[in-house]
C-alpha cells in the first residue's frame, strides 16, 4: 500500500495501554496507530500528517522509534507531540529541537525529577485484547501513593514501603496486588494500613499516563497555535540512512498505517 498522502490534514496518534480504545475519543481529526516501533517515523513522514502525537511505543521484542526519525518528521513541518510513556521520554530528550511535551510525567523527566523508564514500562496485552495493562506503572504508584497519603488513607510509614517496593520491582511484575500483599504479610499495623489501601483503590488509584495522554490529545487539536519544529534536518548518519531505505523497500517493520479511500 502507499502510504504518500493518506494522512493529510490528520493527527496521526502512536496509542496502546496508555491510552485504549474504550477510552479514547470518538473524535475524526485523530487516526489511531498501534504504539510506535522503529521505522514507524520515516514511515508517518510520508503520510504526510497534520500533527503527530507520541504516546506509547514499544520496546524489548521490538526495536523502539528512533530519535532522527522525530526529528526527520519535524524537519517536514510536522509538528510531534509526545507524553505519558514513550512519548514523554523522547519528548524530554529532543524538546530542544522542537518536540512539544505535555503533561506532568514528561515535565518530571525534563527537569530530572525521573530518569529511568522503568518510570512509564508496562507489561500488557496485544491489540486483540485492548492493549490491556497487566503491570503498574512505577509513576501511577508514586501518584496514587502520595494521593493516599495526603488524604489520610494510609500513613507516611506505609506509603514509603509500597514505594521502596514498587521501585525496586521489575516491571513486568510491579503490580497492586503484589505490593499490597508485600505489606499485608508484615502483620500488625502495616496489614491493617495494607487493607485500608486496598479498599481505597478501587476509587482513589490515579492513572497519571492516561491523564498525561488526553491532555496531549487536547494540545493536539490546537496544534497550529503551537511553536514551529526546529527547521534543520537531523544528520544523515548510516544507520538512519539505512533504515530510512528498509522502510521504503517494505524491508521491515509491519504496515501499521490505515487505507485511505
Amino acid at each position: 500500500m502507499t502510504v504518500a498522502g493518506t494522512l493529510a490534514g490528520q493527527i496521526a496518534v502512536f496509542a496502546g495501554p496508555s491510552l485504549p480504545p474504550k477510552v479514547r475519543p470518538a473524535d475524526p481529526r485523530f487516526t489511531w496507530l498501534a504504539p510506535a516501533v522503529a521505522g514507524d517515523g520515516y514511515r508517518l513522514a510520508q503520510a504526510r500528517p497534520r500533527a503527530v502525537v507520541l504516546i506509547d511505543g514499544l520496546f524489548d521484542a521490538w526495536p523502539a522509534i528512533r530519535h532522527k526519525e522525530l526529528l526527520e518528521l519535524m524537519a517536514r513541518g510536522v509538528r510531534v507531540i509526545g507524553a505519558a510513556s514513550m512519548g514523554a521520554l523522547r519528548a524530554a530528550e529532543l524538546s530542544a529541537f522542537g518536540m512539544i511535551g505535555v503533561g506532568r510525567i514528561f515535565q518530571a523527566y525534563q527537569r530530572g525529577a525521573l530518569v529511568g523508564d522503568d518510570e512509564v514500562a508496562v507489561m500488557h496485552g496485544p491489540k486483540e485484547m485492548g492493549w490491556a495493562v497487566l503491570t503498574e506503572a512505577m509513576v501511577n504508584v508514586r501518584a496514587t501513593v502520595i494521593s493516599a497519603v495526603r488524604r489520610g488513607v494510609i500513613k507516611d510509614y506505609a506509603g514509603r514501603f509500597i514505594l521502596t517496593r514498587a521501585k525496586a520491582t521489575f516491571y513486568k511484575e510491579r503490580g497492586w496486588p503484589g505490593l499490597i500483599g508485600d505489606m499485608e504479610a508484615l502483620g500488625g499495623r502495616a496489614a491493617a494500613q495494607a487493607r485500608a489501601l486496598a479498599a481505597w483503590l478501587p476509587a482513589g488509584r490515579i492513572n497519571l499516563k492516561q491523564r498525561d495522554a488526553l491532555a496531549a490529545l487536547e494540545a493536539a487539536l490546537s496544534v497550529d497555535g503551537l511553536s514551529r519544529p526546529w527547521p534543520s534536518s537531523p544528520p544523515r548518519t548510516r544507520f538512519a540512512v539505512a533504515l530510512a531505505e528498509q522502510v521504503s523497500g517494505g524491508v521491515i517493520g509491519r504496515e501499521r498505517l490505515p487505507a485511505r479511500h
